[in-house]
């Protein structure tokens, strides 16, 4: 069932507020109100609005200064001006600062969905097309299954916005890559993406590293640094795997959401920052918080607005796609002519389960492009473990451990032995994989 969309009423008069959110809730939209721009941007911040209905004529802030608010910030919002006051200039006006229809007090039921509906259908011609837009690999996003369709679409709505994102999925499914999609696609893409892997920072360094310190503010502070917040001044910045940061570091990363300010190591002063903030994990941050290992305040600020990213084995029909544009990725780094698959050794890759996810894939390209001497990638060429995958019937008489052991050496034969590699794909740090080799013996 197909969501409804919301729309935003915002009007002084709350008689005029009340009647319109019953007349638009009868045809099933979701209606949010407020009575004056303060409220209307507040809900704007932290709701995915996809029309806004405001009157022009109000007291202290004016319609036009809301029209020109949306249209500096979110690119994928509808504007339906109304007013009791016509003139021809307020209508040019109007249509100048961004309002899609011009509705005039007293109106009709009739006229009112009239320029409603036709809102809409402006807004979703322009979805399909910004959709479109991001498409290209300019972004390394490729697909054009269902599944990265709904990614696609929710990268053009979380673009438009300026409120925090979520970014969820497995190892290896591209995280980064939708949060560069974002940044890149939206009103900051001019200014720094930082990417900061929170579970690569050790505890010491995690605040040094985020907000910066001054001059003398530990041992071997020689100079005033600038952290990973103050580079992404004006930018986005992405807080990967997030749910390995301390609890104490959250309670830190929460004030910075709360008061969008940070204080450098070693000063007591403040410093503002305009920063949009991504994060990713592949964790379940809302298991965690009933565990007790993330703050659950700090769940509920990071997830405004949330993006799936989808496993591999979900979107099977995108791997030739994918392969295709991986060869010729890869093909031009190592300067030779890139190879083409065989059908039958895209229908094995297909079959495949993907643990690795498209950075298993990745890593299975590269290593053919390195090792492929023919002109076509054919069955024979293909790991083992691809290979009798796809025949294999007696999988479901191993047990847990037994499977584990045989992926874990398969990742690491996929990359060459390499144990940074395999530990990035498995989502697990090297010292947790030599563990599981040595109880399997290799």
């Amino acid at each position: 069932m197909e969501k409804p969309e919301t729309i935003l009423v915002v009007d002084d008069s709350a008689d005029t507020v009340e009647m319109l959110r019953r007349n638009l809730a009868s045809r099933g939209f979701a209606v949010l109100t407020a009575t004056s721009v303060t409220q209307a941007v507040k809900v704007l911040e932290t709701a995915q609005v996809g029309l806004v209905v405001t009157d022009i004529k109000m007291p202290d802030i004016d319609g036009f200064s809301l029209m020109r608010h949306i249209r500096e910030n979110y690119k994928a919002i509808a504007v339906l001006a109304i007013t009791g006051f016509p003139t021809i200039d307020g209508a040019i006006r109007a249509m100048k600062t961004g309002a899609e229809e011009y509705l005039i007090k007293p109106f009709t039921d009739e006229e009112l969905f009239s320029a409603v509906d036709r809102s809409l259908r402006r807004l979703r011609l322009t979805q399909r097309t910004h959709t479109r837009t991001i498409m290209p690999e300019r972004c390394g996003l490729v697909g054009e299954s269902p599944a990265m369709m709904a990614v696609f679409d929710a990268i053009a709505r979380a673009a438009s916005s300026t409120a925090t994102v979520l970014i969820q999925g497995e190892s290896g499914t591209g995280k980064e890559l939708i949060a560069r999609a974002i940044h890149y696609n939206s009103a900051r893409a001019r200014f720094p993406f930082v990417a900061v892997n929170c579970g690569g920072i050790p505890e010491s360094l995690f605040e040094s590293e985020l907000f910066g310190y001054v001059k003398g503010a530990f041992s071997g502070a020689t100079s005033t640094r600038a952290g990973f917040f103050q580079t992404a001044d004006r930018g986005t910045i992405l807080l990967d795997e997030i749910s390995e940061a301390s609890l104490a570091m959250q309670v830190k990363l929460l004030r910075v959401l709360q008061e969008r300010e940070i204080s450098l190591l070693g000063s007591s002063k403040p410093i503002k920052v305009d920063v949009r903030i991504t994060a990713a994990t592949n964790r379940d941050l809302y298991d965690h918080t009933l565990k007790g290992l993330f703050r659950e305040d700090l769940f509920y600020r990071l997830n405004v607005i949330t993006v799936s990213a989808p496993p591999l084995r979900e979107r099977q029909e995108d791997i030739p796609l994918l392969a295709e544009h991986l060869l010729g990725v890869i093909s031009e780094k190592y300067d030779r002519r890139p190879p083409r698959f065989s059908e039958e050794a895209l229908e094995v890759m297909r079959q495949y389960s993907w643990p690795g996810n498209v950075r298993e894939l990745e890593n299975l390209i590269h290593r053919l492009t390195a090792m492929c001497t023919s002109d076509i990638i054919e069955i024979p060429d293909l790991p083992p473990s691809m290979r009798f995958s796809a025949t294999c019937n007696s999988g479901l008489s191993r047990t847990l451990s037994q499977v584990e052991a045989e992926y874990v050496r398969d990742v690491l034969a996929s990359v060459g032995g390499n144990k940074s590699t395999a530990a990035k794909i498995l989502g697990v740090d090297r010292k947790t994989l030599r563990e599981k080799l040595r109880k399997t013996g290799d």
